[in-house]
């Protein structure tokens, strides 16, 4: 397969069928006009778990996006972790935040999905010493529960450990 890296992700090219099967059985990327586009964080787990046979290394490849992108090691870190949990990862952008996640078996893509077929958590990766504010944090919140889904902070460590928080609304 040859993949193509942009700094907004990358683009695997190969074996229409290849690339359906790591699209709709892993649930990576998406395809479009005979490509399968990958985030950044998709194409470095792929190359990094060994399932793309690529020119590039694994070093070449997390080197390149964490030039292009000063979030890259908590991104990958958070994702990583998640894609071994076994948990299906896609962009959060239109949520304003890095990830959505759904629970294990579920399809992203089908589209009438039942309630427990939705997102399950938003996912916002940041630097174990990493300052928010009340409001960010509170806009991050109010967006996940406007879809029902939980909203997690990510919080890696320099030693790229991930710890999770939930942050929830409260009404008094």
């Amino acid at each position: 397969m040859d993949l193509k890296l942009t700094t907004s992700g990358a683009y695997l090219k190969g074996e229409q069928e290849e690339l359906e099967e790591v699209h709709s059985e892993a649930y990576y990327g998406k395809l479009n006009e005979g490509k399968l586009e990958l985030s950044p964080s998709e194409a470095t787990h792929l190359l990094d778990r060994g399932l793309l046979e690529v020119q590039q290394s694994f070093e070449e490849i997390y080197d390149y996006y964490c030039e292009h992108d000063s979030d890259f090691v908590q991104k990958y870190a958070a994702y990583s972790d998640l894609r071994e949990r076994g948990l299906i990862i896609k962009t959060g952008f239109k949520f304003g935040a890095h990830f959505r996640v759904y629970s294990r078996g579920v399809n992203p893509y089908k589209a009438d999905k039942g309630r427990k077929e939705h997102t399950k958590f938003i996912v916002h990766a940041v630097r174990e010493n990493e300052d928010l504010s009340f409001q960010e944090m509170s806009r991050a919140v109010r967006l996940a529960n406007n879809i029902r889904a939980d909203m997690m902070w990510a919080v890696v460590d320099s030693e790229k450990d991930v710890t999770y928080y939930q942050v929830d609304h409260k009404t008094p």
